[in-house]
Order: structure tokens, then C-alpha cells, then sequence
């Protein structure tokens, strides 16, 4: 993805690495928390793998979605430049 940004715009191997990062971190920790539900049940674990899943790819994401919205706005609302989203300084 870093090499389809225009070179002008293109984020500096550093914060392109924190932004990568967090998202694996974020991963790998819902996958291992999933095979750790679904191994301690009676139920069908893919299943249940499974719905863990797609509710943390939709409701999940859409959760996100809204707290991003309210700290941007409590961010721009109070004037605080060092809390502002994707701003590395």
C-alpha cells in the first residue's frame, strides 16, 4: 500500500511502520482471543469462530467508527493539536 501513495504524499517509513503495526497488534490479538472462545465451548468452534468474527468486522468496526468521531470532535472542540487523528507531528 506505502508504494501506491503518490511520492509526495507518501508517509515516512516510521510512522508508515506505527500505522501497520497497530493494525497487526489489533489482529493477532482478536484471532487468538477467537481461538480462545471457540476452544473453551460445547458448541461448534468454526462456527462460533466464525460469528465472533463478523460481528468484530461489522459491529465492531462501526463501534470504532463512532469513537473516532466523538474524540475528533471532543478534539476539535477543546483545541487539542497533539490529540488530533493521524497527525504524528
Amino acid at each position: 500500500k506505502r508504494f501506491s501513495e503518490p511520492k509526495e504524499q507518501r508517509r515516512p517509513w516510521k510512522i508508515w511502520f506505527y500505522d501497520t503495526s497497530k493494525q497487526a497488534v489489533g489482529a493477532l490479538f482478536i484471532h487468538f482471543y477467537n481461538v480462545f472462545l471457540s476452544s473453551h465451548t460445547e458448541e461448534d468452534s468454526c462456527f462460533l469462530y466464525l460469528l465472533n468474527f463478523i460481528l468484530d468486522t461489522t459491529l465492531g468496526m462501526l463501534l470504532i467508527w463512532l469513537g473516532v468521531k466523538v474524540v475528533s470532535r471532543f478534539v476539535q472542540r477543546k483545541k487539542y493539536k497533539y490529540l488530533v487523528f493521524g497527525e504524528y507531528g
